[in-house]
C-alpha cells in the first residue's frame, strides 16, 4: 500500500523489527567489523550489500536518505556533507574536463560561483539561461557535449520558480538528464520527478532539517533516465570503472541504481563528503516534522507578501505564492499547495536603506542561513552573492536593495508588527 508523504516523513525509511530501535539508531563508528577477508572483499566488489568504512557509507545515513528518496518518489539516494557536495556530486558524476551543463541563471549564488569558477578551473564548461528564455535561446544552449541541464524548482533568493517540464523536455531531447535543486519548496510542496526530473537535490540544512541543527545535503535518483541508450554520452556508467574492478555500473545495476552506486563508490569514495551520523539523526528529526512546519512556513510567507506589497516605504515584492507575481502562474501549477516560507522585496532607498531595516528588526535575525523555524533575514548582495559583480547580480535577479526574508514558523502578527515598526524608522 502506497503511503501518503505525511506518514512517510514520520515513518519512511526505516522499519524497526521485533525488539529494535523504534528512533533511527546512531552508527557512530568509523569502520565496521568482519570475520573474513573474503567477506569484506565482497563488499569491495559491490558483490555484497553492506559496510565497511563511513567514509563512503554509513547505515544510519542510509536510513535517511531512504526516506527522502521516498519522499521524492525516487529509486536511490546518498546523503552528501553539505549541499554544496550535493551540487558539485551531482553534476561531477556525470561531466568531466571538456564537458558542457546548461544551467539556469537564477540558481543559488553559491552553486553558481561553483559552477562558473572552480568547476570551469576543473575543464566543465557551462551555458547559464534565464529561466524564461525563449526555446531558441535555451535549444542554442545546448553543445554535442552537453551533459545535463540544472535548475532551482524555487531560486534561492530571486523565487523564480522553474518551469521543470520544460527544461526537462529540452533536456531528453538531447539524450541528457534534468537535475533540479528542490531545496526550498522540499517533496511536500513539489516532487520534480513527477514533471519529467531526473536527478533531485537538496540542501538539507535548510527545511528538511529545520531547526539550524546541522548541516547537510542529499541527491536522489528518479531511476528513470535510461542511461545504455545514450552510452556515448555517459562512458563514466556505461563502460567498464577500471577503478574499481571493472565493474559497468549501467549494466550491473540497472537504471535505478547506477547513478548513486556509481558517486558513492567513485566520488564519495575519493573526496570523502560524508554526512555525519549525529546530523543524519538530526536531519531525520526534522523530516518528522516537514509537512507540518512546511505548511505553516508559507502561511506566514504569504501573510508578510501580502503586507509588504501594500507598504509605501517598499519598492517592490517577489513570492511566487503572491497573486500579480512573476511567478505566480508557474507556482499554481508546480506548487498548488504553497511554495516556500521565503519572500525577497526591495526597500525604498537602495542599499543603505535595506541594512538599516535589517538592523531594526527585533524577531528576524540577520543569519547567512534560511529556511528554518526561526525566522532570519539576509542581504545578500553584501553576504551569499558577494563574489558577483553587478552584471552577474542582476542575471541572478539581486538587486542592491533586496532582502531575503525567511519566515519561520511563530504567529504571522509578530513578524509584520516587527517589519512595521523596522520600515519606520526609515522615515
Amino acid at each position: 500500500m502506497a503511503r501518503r508523504i505525511e506518514t512517510t516523513c514520520v515513518q519512511g525509511g526505516y522499519t524497526p523489527g521485533n525488539g529494535e530501535p523504534r528512533q533511527i539508531p546512531i552508527i557512530q563508528s568509523t569502520t565496521f567489523k568482519y570475520d573474513t577477508s573474503e567477506d569484506m572483499g565482497k563488499l569491495f566488489d559491490l558483490e555484497a550489500s553492506g559496510y565497511f568504512y563511513t567514509r563512503l557509507q554509513n547505515p544510519t545515513n542510509d536510513y535517511v536518505a531512504a526516506k527522502i528518496a521516498q519522499l521524492e518518489g525516487g529509486t536511490a539516494a546518498m546523503l552528501t556533507s553539505s549541499g554544496q557536495a550535493a551540487s558539485f556530486f551531482s553534476v561531477f558524476n556525470l561531466a568531466g574536463q571538456g564537458d558542457h551543463i546548461v544551467a539556469s541563471s537564477t540558481i543559488y549564488g553559491g552553486t553558481y560561483n561553483l559552477f562558473a569558477v572552480t568547476m570551469k578551473r576543473m575543464g566543465i564548461d557551462f551555458t547559464f539561461v534565464a529561466p524564461d528564455c525563449s526555446d531558441e535561446e535555451l535549444e542554442a544552449a545546448f553543445r554535442p557535449n552537453t551533459k545535463a541541464v540544472f535548475g532551482e524548482t524555487i531560486a534561492n533568493p530571486a523565487l523564480v520558480v522553474f518551469d521543470i517540464e520544460r527544461f526537462a523536455k529540452a533536456a531528453h531531447a538531447h539524450g541528457v538528464p534534468l537535475i533540479v535543486d528542490n531545496t526550498f519548496a522540499t517533496p511536500v510542496n513539489c516532487r520534480p520527478f513527477e514533471w519529467g526530473a531526473d536527478i533531485v537535490i537538496h540542501s538539507t540544512t535548510k527545511y528538511m532539517d529545520g531547526h539550524g541543527a546541522g548541516v547537510g545535503g542529499c541527491i536522489v535518483d528518479s531511476g528513470k533516465f535510461d542511461w545504455m541508450a545514450h552510452a556515448d554520452k555517459f562512458p563514466g556508467l556505461c563502460t567498464p570503472d577500471e577503478s574499481y574492478h571493472g565493474i559497468t555500473y549501467a549494466t550491473k545495476f540497472g537504471n535505478a541504481g547506477a547513478y548513486i552506486t556509481k558517486a558513492t563508490a567513485q566520488l564519495m569514495r575519493d573526496f570523502g563528503a560524508i554526512q555525519s551520523p549525529q546530523n543524519a539523526f538530526l536531519l531525520n528529526l526534522g523530516l518528522e516534522s516537514l509537512h507540518v512546519r512546511m505548511a505553516r512556513h508559507c502561511e506566514n510567507a504569504l501573510a508578510v507578501a501580502r503586507f509588504l506589497s501594500t507598504h509605501d516605504l517598499v519598492a517592490w515584492v517577489k513570492y511566487p505564492g503572491l497573486e500579480g507575481d512573476k511567478s505566480h502562474e508557474l507556482a499554481q501549477k508546480y506548487l498548488p499547495n504553497g511554495s516556500c516560507g521565503v519572500v525577497s522585496f526591495g526597500v525604498k532607498g537602495g542599499r543603505k536603506a535595506a541594512e538599516t531595516f535589517m538592523k531594526h528588526l527585533r524577531v528576524a535575525a540577520i543569519e547567512t542561513h534560511v529556511a528554518d523555524a526561526r525566522t532570519c533575514c539576509l542581504h545578500p548582495a553584501s553576504a551569499t552573492h558577494r563574489q558577483m559583480n553587478d552584471d552577474e547580480l542582476r542575471a541572478c535577479g539581486i538587486a542592491p536593495e533586496l532582502v531575503r526574508y525567511s519566515c519561520g514558523i511563530e504567529n504571522a502578527d509578530d513578524l509584520i508588527e516587527d517589519i512595521a515598526q523596522a520600515l519606520e524608522t526609515l522615515r
